[in-house]
């Protein structure tokens, strides 16, 4: 595996300020029951790292004694963490919003046959990564039979409410390119999603969200690899939209990775690019440090994947 941050930290991207925190982006850990081409965070079965207890009361502490409305769960596979019950339970009391990212095939593993359910009963947002509706496409990306499982996880979603009109349970899909290039627009895409899904497999959701591969972790390492990352980050610059800059999603976030220590987003904290970039990380603790003011955010050059075209963050394109 590449480390990215070297070729990456040299930028000509421009400079950005938190405006304000809404967000809590909590990554429960690295461990996944998929290994995909385009991860980011390099998760897979074989990674152990996990959020302990002890860090989700820090994670309740910091909502509770916070403005900060919206926790967004990730992971990995956060569903697989021990603790991802627990913490929604606790933040559902405190009255945030909250939203999963779900892989979709998790839902199959063996203890997780009432998360649907659970989730429901919890009305959370279920944000689920689906990189086509074609079986080759997904397969070459996500691996063997991952497209069939992927169905199977959205039925069950679907049977509890999620998808369906007027039941208030959000099932929002996540596409991404399989490759080295740009998505399409989402909106079109969108609409092609929800003919194809339910023609072929009798399944609805709310939004379709198309987000750009990052040229970090295991997708950079492939570009690395195979001497396609000067023309993919080629691609980007060219692409970049200023206009973008104004709703990028780490101008009201904070990533929080599964020791408790914060970034300015999820990619910062898989590239290991600390807030302001300081030796010394920051912890959960030094949250209220952040809570107030403009404060710099660290950009490098895997900045122009949020951007590029329409622009992309974890709640689809921006334009």
């Amino acid at each position: 595996m590449h480390s990215m941050l070297p070729l990456l930290a040299k930028t000509t991207f421009p400079s950005l300020a938190r405006r304000s925190v809404s967000t809590l982006q909590v990554n429960l850990g690295y461990k996944c029951n998929q290994s995909c081409l385009h991860c980011h965070v390099n998760a897979g079965p074989q990674r152990k790292e996990q959020m302990d207890a002890e860090t989700v009361d820090q994670v309740i502490e910091a909502l509770q004694t916070s403005h900060i409305d919206t926790l967004d769960i990730t992971g990995g596979a956060p569903e697989l963490n021990p603790y991802f019950r627990s913490l929604i339970s606790r933040a559902r009391i405190l009255g945030k919003q909250i939203i999963d990212r779900c892989n979709l095939t998790v839902l199959l593993e063996p203890s997780q046959e009432d998360t649907p359910k659970f989730m429901a009963n919890n009305h959370v947002e279920v944000v689920a990564s689906l990189p086509c509706y074609l079986e080759e496409n997904v397969n070459a990306q996500r691996g063997k039979n991952v497209l069939k499982g992927s169905i199977s996880g959205i039925k069950k979603l679907n049977a509890v409410g999620y998808g369906k009109p007027r039941s208030g349970l959000i099932l929002n899909l996540v596409y991404n390119p399989l490759g080295a290039s740009l998505p399409p627009p989402q909106e079109q895409l969108e609409g092609d999603y929800k003919r194809e899904l339910k023609r072929r497999f009798g399944v609805t959701f709310n939004q379709l969200f198309t987000i750009a591969n990052m040229p970090i972790a295991r997708f950079g390492s492939t570009l690395v690899s195979t001497g396609g990352l000067n023309d993919y980050m080629k691609l980007l610059r060219n692409a970049h939209q200023k206009q973008n800059l104004d709703h990028v999603m780490c101008l009201d976030l904070i990533s929080v990775d599964y020791l408790g220590y914060l970034y300015d987003c999820d990619f910062n904290q898989m590239l290991g690019l600390n807030i302001r970039k300081q030796k010394k990380r920051l912890h959960l603790r030094e949250l209220p440090d952040l809570l107030s003011g403009q404060h710099p955010i660290e950009v490098a050059e895997h900045c122009y994947g949020c951007t590029a075209g329409k622009g992309s963050s974890c709640g689809g394109s921006l334009g």
